[in-house]
């Protein structure tokens, strides 16, 4: 285990590469030495830029280097043992199996393996998906890459298909999956043989799953209520302003103000009284 870090950066690129320097418990893989790694910890998203050759977007927290056994983490990025954690999953994951798989597979696995449920809990306040607009699992691939709005979403997306995944074996685990992965099976056959579905059929069952699992009621279980109930005193309040502006301006008509008083305060008075 290398670490590489800037001066300011040293002591977190040390605890990290400590961290990172046992044997993890990996979903559907089960014990692993993550074997020789090089950490890298770079101060901000210039220099991740930099050192990763352009392939980190700007809102990317890590990015992982499977060729070289690298593995780059922003000092500035929330929470880096998870990113570390994250990145980890990918060489384990591209490590153990020979089979090519989609890139929504490898960042739901990463995702799944390192325990961000917050981006399930994001998902269910999600307005795009709660009106029902699911991409297609072939369209994920992109979102993955994009903007940083529909980047986060389609990370949670990827999770929860790679837990259908799971899900639809009868081992309930990812196992059987990456054992024929490991083996070389083309991804389709082995979705096919641990799910008994071929990949268009598990897209569409994963598509109803989610907008089943994330409608209005989620949306407003998770706090959708409370913007609407927001909303609806903003709401409200302005029409109550609005009511009153008539109101309000013909109390403004015919004042004057005099400054007589002994000590400066002013006194208001109506014209003719």
């Amino acid at each position: 285990m290398t670490a590489v870090a800037w001066p300011a950066q040293l002591p977190l690129a040390v605890a990290l590469a400590e961290a990172a320097d046992r044997p993890f418990d990996w979903p559907g893989l089960g014990l692993r030495d993550p074997g020789p790694l090089r950490l890298i910890v770079v101060p901000d998203q210039a220099r991740m830029r930099e050192l990763s050759g352009g392939r980190a977007p700007s809102w990317g927290a890590g990015v992982a280097l499977p060729g070289s056994r690298t593995i780059l983490i922003r000092a500035d990025a929330r929470n880096p043992a998870q990113t570390l954690r994250h990145e980890l999953a990918h060489l384990a994951l591209r490590r153990a199996i020979r089979s090519r798989t989609p890139l929504w597979f490898d960042e739901g696995y990463a995702s799944f393996a390192s325990g961000e449920w917050d981006r399930l809990d994001a998902l269910a306040l999600n307005l795009t998906v709660v009106r029902g607009a699911v991409p297609e699992l072939a369209e994920l691939d992109g979102a993955l890459r994009g903007r940083a709005p529909s980047a986060e979403a389609s990370y949670a997306l990827a999770m929860s298909a790679v837990l259908e995944l799971a899900r639809r074996n009868p081992t309930g685990t990812l196992e059987p999956l990456i054992e024929l992965l490991t083996r070389g099976l083309p991804f389709d056959e082995a979705l096919q043989r641990t799910t008994g579905l071929n990949p268009g059929q598990f897209a569409v069952s994963w598509r109803d799953g989610v907008r089943r699992r994330y409608g209005v009621l989620t949306w407003l279980a998770a706090g959708g209520l409370w913007a609407v109930i927001a909303l609806g005193v903003l709401g409200v309040a302005w029409l109550r302003r609005r009511a009153d502006r008539p109101r309000r301006r013909a109390l403004d008509q015919g004042w004057v103000i005099v400054d007589d008083s002994p000590d400066g305060e002013l006194d208001r008075t109506r014209e003719g009284e």
